[in-house]
């Protein structure tokens, strides 16, 4: 439930996209909370499906002739600049963030769903070359997005960064995932193994740790 999940992160202090729920009507007539460039994507879809960047009126044709996951949708203004992701491992009794990592896609304007699934298409930039104090801000805001959305076993926090912007004002919470992916593509095992887990470590980690409460 990705709106409800940004209401309990921005509750907890951490800084989130801005945008809101539109219904089919409300695209329909344009009417939109935000200006352009925004991001249109379902309220509880994963891998980026039906995720749409709208730079313009121009791209909500195909948005209007098969919309598939509901009567609303989220919106969210684009932030331009880094798009990073965080793992955190954790339980009820403590969290912890293990690395950031860039994501820079060769083709698409972001990282969708062929850029996540297709071996070549996404350089994987682990550590994230990011200013100490942004790559530590990340770490912080995505165990503090755990822990308010009371998430356990595995998740993985999405951020976009405008460099623009001073300090680490430009970090923006977009999302938590908590089914992370573990293809041999996937971020979780890769920011695993950079923190000194191996793949079968990881796996016992998570038989270990349940994704319910005890």
């Amino acid at each position: 439930d990705k709106p409800l999940m940004k209401t309990v992160a921005s509750a907890a202090g951490v800084r989130c996209a801005q945008g809101g729920l539109v219904s089919k009507q409300e695209v329909a007539a344009r009417s939109f909370p935000i200006p352009y460039p925004f991001v249109i994507k379902p309220t509880n879809e994963g891998s980026s499906v039906g995720v749409f960047l709208v730079k313009d009126e121009s791209d909500l044709a195909p948005l209007e002739a098969a919309w598939p996951f509901g009567e609303t949708a989220m919106i969210e203004a684009f932030i331009a600049g880094h798009e990073l992701t965080v793992a955190v491992l954790g339980d009820k009794d403590e969290a912890r963030a293990l690395a950031v990592t860039e994501l820079k896609p060769r083709e698409n304007a972001f990282y969708d769903y062929e850029s996540k699934y297709s071996d070549g298409k996404t350089d994987h930039l682990l550590p994230a070359p990011l200013p100490q104090e942004v790559y530590d801000e990340a770490l912080r805001l995505a165990v503090l997005a755990y822990r308010a959305g009371r998430c356990h076993g595995a998740a993985r926090a999405d951020f976009r960064w405008d460099e623009s912007q001073e300090g680490t004002k430009g970090l923006v919470f977009l999302e938590m995932n908590t089914q992370p992916g573990m293809t041999p593509l996937s971020l979780l095992p890769e920011q695993a193994l950079h923190a000194g887990l191996t793949f079968d470590n990881l796996i016992q980690w998570m038989l270990d740790h349940p994704t319910w409460p005890a």
